[in-house]
């Protein structure tokens, strides 16, 4: 079976990932929480590196509980920070607790982080490939700037909506392929 060019083929994990949840239409508030704050780790490193390490952060983050993680002290901080199974980076470590309480505010806005997505895809899924970003991810990613939010740039925003499956990337090659 031929997959996306970009799928080591070497790691199960990320075949795994690849064949059954990457571009897969998933709007649940937990699993929209835990991408986020994954592929804002992502940010100059490789999705592997972070998938690698997935649920060592699921671990240290108290399986993304975000009631939890709003209330991450500076103790917690430190502890973050020395565990050698996530990414130890202060900022995006700090980052993800900022943007867990942007994300709260946002629910408690919109009554769901889909709703809030929804009022800039229109419930539309995005067929295209070749791209790190597009319109989209560029609104999206200047609204969650202007919440607050950090690590959400464009390039984010867009691996995160491929991600989630609102963006649907899947190459040509790949037995994953369809454009409608």
């Amino acid at each position: 079976m031929k997959r996306c060019e970009w799928c080591n083929l070497k790691n199960k994990l990320y075949i795994k990932y690849h064949d059954e949840e990457w571009g897969q239409l998933n709007l649940n508030d937990e699993y929209l929480f835990e991408m986020l704050i994954l592929e804002s780790f992502q940010a100059g490193l490789s999705w592997e590196c972070i998938l690698n390490k997935r649920e060592n952060f699921r671990k240290c983050y108290d399986n993304f509980d975000i009631n939890k993680i709003c209330l991450y002290s500076d103790d917690k901080i430190n502890e973050l920070l020395n565990d050698k199974g996530i990414i130890r980076n202060r900022s995006k470590i700090k980052a993800s607790i900022n943007n867990a309480k942007i994300f709260k505010n946002i629910i408690n806005e919109f009554g769901s982080f889909k709703n809030y997505l929804e009022k800039f895809t229109k419930n539309c899924i995005i067929y295209e490939i070749g791209r790190t970003t597009n319109h989209l991810s560029d609104i999206i990613s200047e609204d969650l700037h202007k919440r607050g939010m950090k690590f959400v740039g464009s390039v984010i925003i867009y691996s995160y909506l491929q991600a989630i499956g609102i963006i649907y990337s899947h190459e040509k090659d790949c037995f994953l392929y369809k454009n409608k």
